[in-house]
């Protein structure tokens, strides 16, 4: 942004954050116009109130892997409607902040959670909004630390064992929502 970093440190000392609004809000606007409106921000890349409030207001939905996240959004300002729950491993409080707060959608991942939201949706929650995270199979050729697609993923479904037709068809059973497969190879 044309800012001297040393001139940055001897004023507010470090360490010391620095974005350039400009910046993100130029590639904010990039992502909206080559993927459309919805496209996600994902807050785990960096989230404060102000960064997800700038996403938002350049047309970005937010996503969020945990109840901090979903926090941090909402105060933001974020619509709970634009928001995505995403994240393995979700707990039942998390799952009930973001039905509450009436998120628009939310990735399963496991039968475990699929089980959870059950859980709620019969002790009287509205049945969210559900995408289902698929592992298609893809091996990207990156740290092995980092691969979330490959078929023996801890993450998601499988795709070619059968497993995301059978999360589908649970989802499905239980009422759900479905709009939508997820899926993330890892890179």
């Amino acid at each position: 942004g044309g800012v001297r970093v040393d001139e940055l440190a001897e004023r507010y000392g470090t360490p010391l954050f620095v974005y350039d609004e400009d910046h993100l809000r130029a590639r904010c606007r990039e992502a909206v116009e080559a993927f459309g409106p919805g496209v996600a921000y994902a807050s785990k890349a960096f989230t404060c109130r102000a960064m997800a409030n700038l996403a938002h207001r350049e047309g970005m939905s937010v996503d969020v892997a945990t109840g901090g996240e979903l926090h941090v959004a909402l105060q933001a300002g974020v619509p709970a409607r634009n928001i995505t729950l995403h994240g393995n491993n979700k707990s039942r409080e998390e799952l009930y902040d973001a039905m509450w707060a009436g998120v628009g959608r939310v990735v399963v991942d496991s039968f475990d959670e699929i089980d959870r939201i059950r859980k709620l949706v019969n002790q009287g929650m509205r049945a969210p909004k559900v995408m289902v995270r698929v592992t298609p199979g893809i091996e990207v050729h990156t740290f092995d630390e980092v691969q979330t697609g490959q078929e023996d993923s801890k993450f998601g479904f499988g795709w070619h064992s059968g497993a995301a037709a059978e999360a589908v068809a649970r989802g499905r059973a239980e009422g759900f929502h479905l709009v939508g497969l997820h899926v993330h190879i890892g890179r």
